[in-house]
């Protein structure tokens, strides 16, 4: 029997493919921010950003699915996601030049990780039922 999809992973299903149209819009449309990707907190401009682009709507095409589909491994890599996120606007906002400091990317950071703490939150509830998809 399948299990009824939750209603927040509705809604992540939806945000996750709501994001991509926004970034392959936003990536097709305009050319200043088109030309800068950032990974691991670090920018990539140019042609470098132009090629990686695509992978982030990838991630977020992958995410759209594996929430809607209820796939097992979703909350744990989309935990982990959000702690690469949150990482990473804290490395930005200390190397980047258009960076704001420690204290924003602490900032920033914190607010990252609550999102991370509710999906780990709603992962251990789901397997303290007994559901084996999340």
């Amino acid at each position: 029997m399948a299990v009824p999809r939750p209603w927040w992973m509705t809604v992540l299903a939806i945000f996750c493919l709501a994001t991509v149209a926004f970034l392959v819009w936003r990536d097709v449309n305009l050319p200043h921010v088109r030309d800068v990707e950032v990974w691991f907190g670090f920018e990539v401009r140019g042609r470098a950003a132009r090629l990686t682009a695509p992978l982030h709507w990838a991630l977020f095409l992958v995410g759209a699915w594996a929430f809607w589909t209820q796939r097992p491994w979703i909350l744990p890599v989309a935990i982990a996601y959000e702690l690469y996120i949150a990482a990473s606007h804290l490395v930005w906002n200390l190397v980047s030049p258009r960076g704001y400091g420690l204290i924003s990317g602490v900032a920033q950071a914190a607010a990252f990780s609550v999102p991370a703490v509710l999906l780990l939150l709603a992962h251990r509830r789901m397997r303290a039922l007994g559901v084996d998809r999340c």
